[in-house]
């Protein structure tokens, strides 16, 4: 890069030693933490990209496209659509965001734009008008020659990635990379959502159809849907996966009840308005159901709770879903949390769990509601989930940190991922080590904990890599790394 704009010669933001404070830290992170390979347990990557190994075309289709964080800093920024999901050129919407870079000083993104460009692309200057075209020429011509997919994925030194899929995929693109010898292994998540949409009632008619024809059960009763719920949860066992995933705005408060919710279906399916209250019933108990199935099959049951979806209307209409719009709910969670967990538990029916807060005025909630229900069989069965969504920046990791330091065992966290759908985004597994060091070195410099590195770098490299390795019973063969039988 030829441009006279600052370069990172050691000092600023991004150098080596970017978000670390002290010494201890910066032991911490170059010793221990920087090293470890990555289990990204959560994103919204493509399995046919990855399978296929696909190249991008431009750093726009690998960076803008499908980013609604980058969307929304953009709308704030007076961009028109036409060069956010519009068809302006990829260019031109490259053009938009390094405008835009400047602006974005204080907000996660201005750390995330720059991260990513230093790695993979090696590109140490801050974007802005003056450059843009020098960086999305370079950008262009390295993915061109040397980043595919899986290239871009051995870079960052990923291991393994957990796709979030809808229980009807036939999982093909899975099945296609199982077989590879490149030593990525990615695993299917089995993504709950649309199996609660009851109050969407058109969506959720077809739905069902597509349920039934997937799952091989013609749906005319609460027994067949439940029994299309199992067909394809064993289904996608059989393809490798160990981990389900939902996300709602609020958890039900019912208590779950099968008859309960078996009187719901049998009054939708008799196209018949539902309830509040009946939405809730259905929700709570199906909800549950999945519950049951995954302690069946010794599954990690993700649960991603607090948004409040699509407020702009005209805005979901004009750009389509995850375009931008959804915000952090602020409903009641814990009545509802307590009800499941316990509905669960009391049974002996409770797997693993990791639960995901997007309010941090939960945060307390969340950790201490989740304490409850460890049980002395698993390390860290019950886990405070990484800062998610609008919480995956630096305040809201470490106050999540800080709440799970303090309520429960930091020790046993799994740590980060990526929740992205971008292939380069694995730069915040960085910058999550950098911040989980950092507070561990000024704990250290505090006298808070001890002095010990290699002890205190040990727990790091625990959180980085080690905790996810065994909880998802992950074992490494050589470079790869396969499930557990």
């Amino acid at each position: 890069m030829s441009s006279n704009l600052l370069k990172n010669k050691g000092e600023g933001v991004f150098n080596d030693d970017f978000l670390l404070s002290n010494d201890f830290a910066k032991q911490l992170y170059h010793d221990y933490a920087s090293k470890m390979p990555i289990i990204d347990y959560h994103n919204h990557l493509n399995p046919e990209m990855v399978a296929n190994d696909e190249k991008f075309s431009s750093i726009t289709q690998l960076w803008l496209q499908g980013d609604h964080y980058k969307w929304r800093a953009l709308r704030a920024n007076g961009v028109n659509e036409k060069f956010i999901t519009g068809e302006s050129s990829d260019w031109e919407k490259f053009e938009k965001w390094a405008a835009t870079v400047p602006q974005t000083l204080r907000n996660p993104l201005f750390h995330w734009t720059h991260l990513e460009l230093k790695n993979p692309f090696g590109i140490q200057e801050y974007l802005n008008p003056e450059n843009a075209k020098e960086v999305f020429n370079e950008c262009n011509k390295q993915l061109s020659e040397k980043y595919s997919v899986k290239k871009l994925l051995s870079n960052f030194n990923v291991q393994v990635i957990c796709t979030t899929d809808d229980p009807t995929d036939n999982l093909e693109f899975h099945s296609i990379q199982a077989e590879s010898e490149d030593g990525i292994a990615m695993y299917p998540t089995f993504r709950c959502d649309r199996l609660l949409a009851i109050d969407s009632a058109q969506e959720y008619k077809t739905y069902l159809i597509k349920l039934g024809e997937s799952s091989g059960v013609k749906i005319s009763k609460f027994e067949d849907l439940l029994q299309a719920m199992e067909n394809r949860h064993q289904y996608f066992h059989s393809k490798g996966t160990r981990l389900s995933d939902v996300g709602f705005g609020n958890f039900p408060v019912s208590i779950p009840n099968e008859k309960d919710a078996d009187s719901v279906f049998t009054k939708f399916l008799k196209n018949s308005d539902l309830t509040s209250l009946e939405v809730d019933q259905f929700k709570s108990y199906v909800l549950h159901f999945i519950g049951i199935l995954n302690h069946k099959r010794g599954w990690v049951q993700q649960l991603h709770v607090g948004p409040l979806r699509n407020n702009n209307s005209r805005g979901q209409r004009e750009v389509g879903a995850d375009g931008g719009f959804d915000s952090m709910g602020d409903g009641d969670q814990m009545l509802g949390m307590s009800r499941l967990l316990d509905a669960l538990d009391s049974k002996n029916q409770l797997a693993k769990t990791i639960a995901y807060n997007l309010n941090p005025a939960n945060n307390d909630s969340f950790a201490t509601m989740l304490g409850n229900f460890n049980d002395g069989t698993v390390v860290g069965k019950m886990q405070f989930g990484s800062g998610w969504w609008f919480l995956d920046q630096k305040s809201g990791m470490e106050a999540q940190m800080q709440s799970l330091s303090n309520m429960g065992l930091l020790s046993r966290f799994v740590g980060m991922l990526t929740d992205s759908r971008s292939f380069v985004s694995f730069s915040r597994h960085e910058y999550f080590r950098r911040i989980l060091c950092n507070l561990l070195g000024v704990d250290m410099a505090n006298g808070e904990i001890p002095t010990d590195v290699k002890w205190v770098g040990k727990m790091v490299q625990d959180i980085c890599y080690n905790n996810a390795k065994n909880y998802f019973d992950f074992t490494c063969k050589k470079e790869a790394v396969t499930l557990a039988v």
